[in-house]
């Protein structure tokens, strides 16, 4: 069938520390839903955990695999370096007063792109950015506004971005020696930008908790995800055959950077195995893990609700 453009992101996996503290700062600060409680289906000795908005929508999904004594990693070229949701003006300035009420950790007020901008960090030390955008509604966090990507030379992931996934280049910027490359998806819709941050600062790579893991695109459907393996492998990627993730099926690659990307497709969604009502409450496996949920239920660590920390 024919392809159009990738209409923007996913999901954003990463890496964190100790789950509760993870998740007390995701669902109680950040106020997201867990909407998936899981394991990793490599691992099921730790956690699989997917935050999003009420309906698990793509565009607004952070999933997590939790290693409680993972050392912590370091950001460097050839990494995705920060995720950023967009907020409402009125929830920019709700998002300043509360996090000052609370003496929570904070920079900002800053401006990237004629946007303001507050950053946090997550227990792990990642950088989660706010960004105001005219485009988003209501208090709460919007989903997706963009993914930094750290690249040396960005050219060649500009030409990915571009000539294959459609996005169009939607400006550029310095600051402090640090050039910032942004791309829109067509129609500039939620979770439709990615930015690329050139520099040359020294930095040892390293994956850890406080890192992404990878950085995933949506297919509307399974049809649409065939054609984006076709042609990334005619392009020469050497990409995945499809992988299935029991919420959405999926394809990996790594881009000329060195980031892994994946294209996931929107369907079956995150309520194919639980009432949409109450997900994220009980654990939910894979049938091929179904015969071992008592020894996986031994070693995983439980988790309360969360709390704002």
């Amino acid at each position: 069938m024919p392809l159009g453009a990738i209409p923007g992101l996913h999901h954003v996996t990463a890496i964190c520390g100790a789950p509760q503290a993870n998740l007390d700062f995701y669902a109680g600060r950040l106020g997201q839903r867990l909407v998936k409680k899981t394991v990793n289906f490599d691992a099921p000795d730790t956690y699989h955990l997917y935050y999003g908005d009420a309906a698990g929508t793509p565009g607004t999904i952070m999933t997590f695999f939790p290693f409680a004594d993972a050392g912590p990693g370091r950001v460097g070229s050839g990494m995705a370096s920060a995720v950023a949701y967009a907020v409402s003006k009125r929830a920019f300035d709700l998002w300043m007063d509360r996090l000052a009420r609370d003496t929570a950790d904070f920079d900002g007020p800053a401006e990237r792109f004629g946007q303001r901008l507050l950053v946090l960090r997550d227990p792990d030390g990642a950088p989660v950015e706010l960004v105001e955008s005219g485009a988003a509604s209501g208090e709460a966090l919007d989903g997706f506004h963009s993914v930094t990507l750290w690249e040396r030379d960005p050219e060649p992931t500009a030409r990915l971005l571009v000539d294959l996934f459609g996005y169009a280049e939607a400006g550029r910027e310095s600051c402090e020696g640090v050039e910032r490359l942004r791309f829109e998806a067509p129609g500039g819709g939620r979770a439709a930008t990615i930015d690329i941050m050139r520099s040359d600062a020294p930095a040892i790579r390293r994956s850890g908790a406080g890192t992404i893991h990878h950085v995933a695109f949506r297919a509307e459907n399974d049809a649409v995800q065939r054609g984006w393996h076709d042609r990334l492998a005619t392009a020469g990627f050497d990409v995945t055959p499809v992988i299935d993730r029991q919420y959405f099926n999926a394809i990996y690659f790594r881009e000329p950077g060195g980031v892994l990307f994946e294209i996931a497709t929107d369907p079956p969604g995150f309520a194919t195995d639980e009432p949409a009502e109450t997900m994220g409450q009980a654990l939910m496996l894979p049938p091929k893990y179904e015969g071992m949920r008592d020894r996986i239920e031994r070693v995983l660590p439980p988790l309360r609700p969360a709390k704002d920390p």
